[in-house]
């Protein structure tokens, strides 16, 4: 349910440049519904997604669930979103065509185009690099048996994102940098191709049967998520790591939760990371004012109170159409920059207030997002599922079910 009314936060930020314009001006100087809703679906992704892992107890199982879960409909988003360039309609967004087409492709193909230095096809895939890179993350802590140390990779993550914010401030790193650094200096093909080179012989090491090459290719996939975090991403590097220490503090809720480190450890982690991520919004804000800063402050803490509530009522049951938000979030995300799409070429609906415009956009949207997760995403799963039982290892003894609140 907490994915789903996140996905739909965005959704409706998107929208309001279209429908409510005036709107979101005022409002956007207090708070930021796009990033609220982006942090809270990291807090959840935090959550659910290591305790998925270990669940299977197989890093096969995991890295096939993940593709069925994510590829078929990003595949097909990223098609119809490109279509009207094929057509000669449109450009690309963010200047996408003036890349070479492989390393496009083979960009968005690894889902790290963001921390690559190629423009998302749609600007809603940013945030499927942090994922990415949060998987690689967690995989690598699960083959040598860190994988409980998420309060560490929480706090640890955290204080380097202060270290990074306190670099820019003495003047060593200059407005955040290393920002690209990889790419600026190699090229941003020749990034992308390494890239997907060590990614897939990190993942085909990571789910083999044998000890060394298992614990081998998930420290490479753990090592090349933290270097382009930290060294490519298009975000700064304290917030391109503050986003991964949110996901990781998830987690650590998640093991105080289940009682595999104490509440006490799980509360002070959390503490840490929203003490840390605020602190550096502040910091990294002040230049554009007052206005800014609050808007952070209230957009991070409204993230992080949300997350706290529906915690809170995990064990409570709720409405079949709230879950049914949770289970259809992931189309809510991916189909609604497309509508827009059509909407801004097919539609006169530029610079007024329409509310009755924004309900019939929300509607068509649930309905779009309701049929895709039917006919794309459940019969994909159903398959991941399948050859999941088939080629992975049996789960180990963890068979706990996450509260539908969180995990719809």
């Amino acid at each position: 349910m907490l994915r789903g009314g996140a996905a739909l936060a965005v959704a409706l930020h998107h929208a309001s440049y279209i429908y409510l314009p005036s709107l979101r001006i005022q409002l956007i100087g207090w708070f930021d519904p796009g990033s609220y809703g982006v942090l809270v679906f990291f807090l959840v992704s935090g959550y659910i997604i290591p305790a998925s892992l270990e669940r299977r107890g197989s890093v096969r199982g995991f890295w096939i669930g993940r593709f069925f879960r994510i590829y078929p409909l990003l595949a097909v988003t990223c098609l119809l979103a490109i279509l009207p360039f094929l057509l000669g309609v449109l450009g690309l967004r963010g200047g996408l065509e003036q890349y070479s087409p492989v390393t496009a492709v083979l960009a968005h193909l690894t889902m790290l185009q963001d921390i690559l230095n190629v423009p998302n096809v749609m600007n809603v895939l940013w945030t499927l690099s942090y994922e990415m890179a949060f998987y690689l993350l967690v995989v690598a802590l699960f083959v040598v048996g860190g994988h409980r140390r998420s309060a560490s990779a929480a706090t640890v993550l955290t204080l380097v994102a202060v270290a990074a914010t306190a670099l820019t401030a003495a003047g060593v790193l200059t407005d955040g940098r290393p920002v690209t650094l990889l790419s600026r200096n190699a090229g941003t093909g020749p990034v992308v191709a390494v890239t997907a080179v060590v990614l897939v012989v990190a993942i085909a090491a990571a789910v083999s049967n044998s000890s060394a090459p298992r614990v081998a290719g998930g420290l490479l996939g753990g090592l090349l998520a933290a270097l382009l975090v930290a060294a490519n991403g298009r975000l700064e590097t304290w917030e391109g790591l503050t986003m991964l220490a949110i996901m990781f503090a998830g987690t650590a809720v998640y093991r105080a939760e289940h009682g595999q480190i104490s509440r006490r450890v799980g509360a002070t982690t959390a503490l840490v990371v929203l003490a840390g991520a605020l602190g550096n919004g502040l910091w990294q804000s002040a230049p554009y004012g007052w206005g800014a800063q609050f808007s952070w402050s209230a957009t991070l803490l409204a993230a992080a109170l949300t997350f706290a509530v529906a915690w809170r009522a995990r064990h409570r049951r709720f409405p079949r159409w709230a879950t049914g938000l949770g289970t259809i979030s992931f189309s809510i995300y991916l189909v609604h920059p497309l509508l827009l799409m059509v909407v801004v070429q097919f539609l006169d609906v530029s610079a007024r207030q329409d509310l009755v415009g924004l309900t019939v956009f929300v509607l068509v949207l649930l309905a779009l997002s309701w049929a895709s997760q039917r006919w794309i995403e459940a019969p994909a799963q159903r398959l991941g599922r399948r050859l999941g039982r088939r080629l992975g290892r049996p789960a180990r003894a963890d068979t706990t079910v996450q509260p539908q609140v969180l995990a719809s």
